[in-house]
């Protein structure tokens, strides 16, 4: 018998199937108080969890016997999966379970909104106010809507979109255009296009990438009167700048779900009038609370029993797969990617690493790591070392591995290349002691740099008095330089890796970029 300790509460159907179950002894233990579930964690092999039960290590100091972690829905916020992963702990979510839900829900916002529903209904219900004069609305027949993020939720968005015979433009570099245009729909790479739209509604993960993807300088970009949308993740929006155009009109008005601090009760949003608001409450209908118990108790049989391993956000490495030091590379192999995919101009189509030397013997692990590196910013939690070389194949990246032949300078390296639509880079490190993992070379530019912190990659033409602009220019702006490594390339052309100790914005970018002898300047964090 295997035993499963259900943390927080799912529908009854999901308890059912696990009460069903001739080989699990449950516990269901979602009315228990915070402080008395750790005592009950001791000999469960399987938790599940939601966003009431923080993962953590108290949660896992007391789960001694834990193998596995459910958490029922998507968001895995509140467990600590880099600590599980070093205790051997598979981490899996329920992604699709409430994509429905959301889907409809923005169609909600996005109607609402076109017709101010929320400010007539409290007008009329509240204030018995009967005032039809006050509530002119737009019709959604022939407006331009714009798509940020085309995968499962912004595609059926699109898709019910249409049938009010709007015009939709998509932007997402991490599809495949076709995903798109066999649907009737534009897709763009130019982000201005999103910006002319009438409508715009944002469905990407929260990343560093994605994090205030829509603030001032955007909105000072749109129409006047622009509508915008979002029910994916707080914090997408700039929500100050958001509320200083919503004020000024520039925005006529949005549909909120989500916010960047939850719950969201004292928020400068709730007093405008312009703005249709929820409680975070994207996924909660019945149906998808029944599918989301349902399919995370589908999942917990299937792990218990060897079969898969659905939705697994990692893949522990066990101590006896593989060495220490080809664990070691495996990770330089991810941090590259990661650095790669960063610095790159545009999405991923192709991922290679090779290797030279023993480490070539695990080409095979050290692919899956880069991928999952090179995908982490555009899909974050939706990837990991288990679906890894299924998404890739899904997203159309291409992915080879080889073995180096001919003499190197060194025992044991790693090279991964990511080839967008429109640039290549390739990276090639080290480690030094089989521990101090090094990037020796960019692009064929002789670096010596540790893949971590925060670092400016800047490419320029190798004339006197460079370094100086960018440390002066960098010190205007408050940043501080940690660490300054020059590699020269032919063709008098120069790369610095700048590392610094403060965050670097798209403006000091624009400004590195302009310095007269730069070719390009792009920031990572690691």
């Amino acid at each position: 018998m295997k035993k499963v300790i259900v943390c927080d509460h799912i529908h009854q159907k999901g308890i059912d199937i696990l009460k069903a179950a001739k080989d699990v002894d449950l516990e269901v233990a979602y009315d228990v108080p915070k402080a008395d579930l750790y005592s009950r964690l001791g000999e469960a092999e399987l938790a599940i969890t939601r966003s009431s039960t923080p993962v953590d290590l108290q949660f896992l100091d007391a789960a001694k016997k834990c193998k596995f972690i459910i958490r029922a829905g998507v968001g895995v916020d509140n467990v600590d999966i880099d600590e599980c992963s070093k205790r051997g702990i598979v981490v899996m979510n329920v992604p699709t379970a409430n994509t429905i839900a959301a889907v409809e829900m923005t169609m909600c916002h996005l109607v609402c909104s076109a017709r101010s529903f929320i400010n007539a209904h409290n007008e009329l219900k509240q204030k018995r106010v009967w005032k039809r004069e006050n509530w002119y609305g737009t019709e959604l027949l022939g407006k331009k809507l714009g798509v940020i993020g085309f995968g499962n939720i912004g595609s059926r968005v699109a898709i019910r979109a249409k049938a009010f015979d709007m015009e939709i433009i998509a932007y997402d570099p991490y599809v495949q255009p076709s995903k798109v245009t066999s649907l009737g729909m534009k897709y763009t790479t130019n982000f201005d296009d999103i910006l002319a739209c009438d409508i715009i509604t944002i469905h990407t993960p929260k990343n560093k990438e994605t994090t205030n993807m829509i603030a001032a300088k955007e909105i000072a970009k749109m129409k006047d009167g622009v509508i915008l949308i979002n029910v994916a993740r707080g914090g997408l929006y700039n929500e100050d700048d958001l509320a200083a155009a919503l004020k000024s009109g520039k925005v006529r008005f949005a549909g909120m779900d989500v916010f960047s601090r939850e719950p969201a009760t004292d928020h400068p949003l709730l007093d405008l009038e312009n703005v249709s608001v929820t409680q975070h409450i994207g996924a909660n209908t019945l149906e998808s609370q029944i599918n989301i118990a349902v399919q995370s108790a589908d999942n917990a049989l299937e792990v218990l029993r060897g079969i898969s391993y659905p939705n697994a956000l990692n893949m522990p490495i066990k101590d006896d797969a593989m060495p220490d030091w080809v664990k070691n590379y495996c990770d330089l192999a991810q941090r590259m990617a990661f650095l790669a995919a960063q610095v790159s101009n545009g999405a991923a189509r192709s991922v290679s690493v090779s290797a030279a030397g023993e480490v070539a013997d695990y080409l095979e692990s050290l692919g899956v790591f880069a991928i999952v590196g090179a995908l982490n910013t555009a899909l974050g939690e939706k990837v990991n070392y288990v679906n890894a070389p299924f998404v890739a194949k899904e997203r159309g990246v291409e992915v080879s591995t080889q073995k180096e032949s001919g003499e190197t300078p060194y025992k044991n390296s790693i090279t991964v290349r990511i080839s967008g639509d429109r640039e290549s880079i390739y990276l090639t490190g080290i480690l030094l002691g089989n521990e101090s993992a090094r990037i020796v070379d960019i692009n064929g530019f002789v670096v010596d740099v540790a893949p971590k912190g925060k670092m400016i990659v800047m490419k320029n033409r190798d004339v006197p008095g460079v370094i100086g602009k960018v440390g002066t220019l960098l010190g205007d702006h408050k940043i501080n330089i940690a660490d300054f490594r020059l590699g020269r390339g032919k063709g008098g052309e120069a790369m610095a890796i700048i590392l610094v100790d403060n965050d670097v914005s798209s403006g000091v970018l624009d400004a590195l970029s302009a310095i007269p002898e730069a070719i390009r300047a792009s920031y990572a964090e690691l």
